[in-house]
């Protein structure tokens, strides 16, 4: 595949592109806002970065197990993130939140419809044109390059179709995840695909365009890649090399798995316990095959590091490797999905290497995918007090800076997708319900909506969440005592401890920037005045959630 650029023209190699006239003084004019930590000093380049990003891998149950090669390029030369998170355990909102820097209630992306913002018309004009890689391109000089699953809705019709391109891309291979059979924007222009493996398998076509890209880009601009496979989402086609791989693995039988969730919100306690063998069966061979596409992956990373080696760039180049979700194969009887706030849906991998990392680091620090944009904003030298990003810079904990102030929790949010009808397949339900399996257990319903502080300190490792029903029903874990999130402990906890959970909660939830990042409950410049869980009247206040519908 012949790669091209969107600005017109033939791309010639070594060529400059973004900036093809400019004199040094307008060069240091137009890059004014990205001089930073690195300047464009004589015999100064500006770090490279490439981010990987996986669709719906987990930490929890193993997900990282199948990537060897991944782990010992990236994670063992540099540091791997064992607290990691993201805002949403589900794909539209999470990939949104890495490209604004921002949580679910300020880009307004709740799930992964039209309607809930998902690469709507909306998204489009405010948030797209304020993204990182938009930031880069037009305040930093960086080429940048996309291939991949962007949002979801991206491609319908009533999202501009193909022919859309988001601000802040030079080059541009996107669609949705799917492994044979589609069409391919390239930068605009669709291209469809068929199911012959040497030409058409996904993950492949991605990994030939990144190593074209690097064969051909100018080497007189930093770039950015952003690479985004469609593994390990379903419907997990592995290539034709791998496909009998991991014959002897199942689905981890940890203490959460195939147990009825006890003390949980409706939609957990509906599931059918215990699962039916056609029921396990189905999760254990979707677990086995979610591995087998990781492998094509594996063979991507590869391929990419060595490239970057052989053109001499490694060195000046940060790899970010994570996921937008988690996810689950039988916890608490719910089959195979994600959206739960349970850690194995929202916790996800995170390695990163580049310069000034050191090899073989681990960092316990909290940290969540809308630290992302922020962080590469930082190596790329920007203002970060310029952005209204709610996230942090992970470049001080890359670098091992000392007596580094860190935050000690993070926000997670989502809002379920149903409508209120009945499921004729599965009258016995209530309305709202979707994503149901034939035997009618379902793992979505629209009021499966929930907001969460997720709370890691020296001597606290604690998950608080309300939901939006008419129970408002609430469940908090110590997951010091119990990692696998069995006992709801809402009616046991501490009641003085719960309110300050329950404000910290409403105070995130209306956070943007710089007050998403103030003193959590257990840090020490934490201030709670019990007159503010009162409204004027004197009733107890209550979290409001978010209902924008565009």
């Amino acid at each position: 595949m012949r790669l091209l650029p969107l600005a017109p023209g033939r791309l010639r190699r070594g060529s400059p592109r973004h900036l093809p006239s400019c004199s040094p003084a307008l060069l240091l004019l137009v890059l004014g806002g990205c001089l930073g930590v690195f300047g464009v000093a004589a015999g100064t380049r500006r770090p490279n970065v490439v981010l990987l990003l996986t669709d719906d891998q987990d930490e929890v149950l193993g997900g990282m197990t199948p990537l060897k090669k991944t782990k010992a390029l990236i994670g063992e030369m540099g540091m791997t993130f064992s607290s990691a998170y993201v805002p949403s355990a589900l794909c539209c909102p999470s990939r949104a939140s890495i490209l604004t820097g921002k949580y679910p209630h300020n880009h307004h992306v709740v799930n992964n419809t039209l309607e809930g913002n998902c690469s709507s018309k909306s998204w489009q004009k405010i948030q797209e044109p304020n993204t990182f890689p938009a930031i880069l391109r037009s305040m930093c000089g960086y080429q940048t390059f996309f291939a991949g699953k962007y949002l979801n809705e991206y491609g319908a019709p009533d999202a501009g179709g193909l022919e859309h391109v988001p601000l802040g891309w030079s080059y541009w291979y996107a669609l949705n995840s799917k492994y044979y059979n589609y069409t391919l924007s390239i930068n605009g222009k669709a291209r469809k695909h068929g199911e012959n493996y040497s030409v058409d398998y996904l993950t492949d076509v991605l990994a030939n365009v990144s190593l074209d890209f690097l064969d051909y880009k100018s080497n007189f601009e930093p770039f950015f890649m952003m690479i985004a496979t469609p593994a390990p989402h379903s419907p997990w086609t592995a290539a034709p090399q791998y496909q009998k791989a991991f014959q002897n693995v199942f689905a981890p039988r940890n203490k959460n798995f195939n147990i009825h969730g006890t003390n949980k919100h409706w939609l957990i306690r509906q599931a059918k316990t215990p699962m039916t063998n056609s029921s396990i069966q189905f999760l254990d061979n979707a677990f086995r095959k979610r591995w087998q596409t990781l492998l094509s992956v594996d063979d991507l990373v590869e391929k990419l590091v060595k490239r970057l080696e052989f053109t001499g760039e490694l060195n000046n180049t940060y790899i970010f490797y994570t996921s937008d979700n988690g996810y689950h194969t039988g916890q608490f009887s719910l089959p195979i999905d994600k959206r739960q706030l349970y850690e194995f849906d929202i916790k996800v991998p995170l390695l990163v290497r580049g310069p000034g990392i050191k090899p073989n680091q681990t960092s316990k620090m909290l940290v969540a995918n809308i630290d992302l944009g922020p962080t590469i904003l930082d190596i790329a030298g920007y203002d970060l007090n310029k952005t209204q990003m709610d996230g942090m810079s992970l470049l001080p904990i890359l670098r091992g800076a000392s007596n580094l102030t860190w935050r000690s929790d993070v926000l997670v949010e989502y809002q379920g997708e149903g409508r209120n009808v009945t499921d004729p397949t599965c009258p016995s339900l209530s309305p709202g319900v979707s994503q149901c399996f034939p035997d009618c257990v379902c793992e979505d319903a629209y009021n499966n909506t929930y907001a969460c502080v997720r709370t890691m300190s020296a001597l606290w490792n604690l998950q608080y969440c309300e939901f939006d029903d008419q129970e408002v029903f609430v469940e908090v874990y110590n997951l010091t005592a119990d990692p696998d999130q069995i006992t709801n402990i809402a009616k046991t906890i501490d009641p003085e401890l719960l309110g300050k959970m329950n404000y910290r909660l409403m105070m995130l939830q209306s956070c943007s920037g710089p007050t998403c990042r103030t003193p959590g409950v257990f840090d020490p410049g934490y201030r709670f005045d019990p007159r503010l869980m009162f409204s004027n009247r004197g009733s107890v206040r209550t979290r409001r959630f978010s209902k924008h519908l565009l």
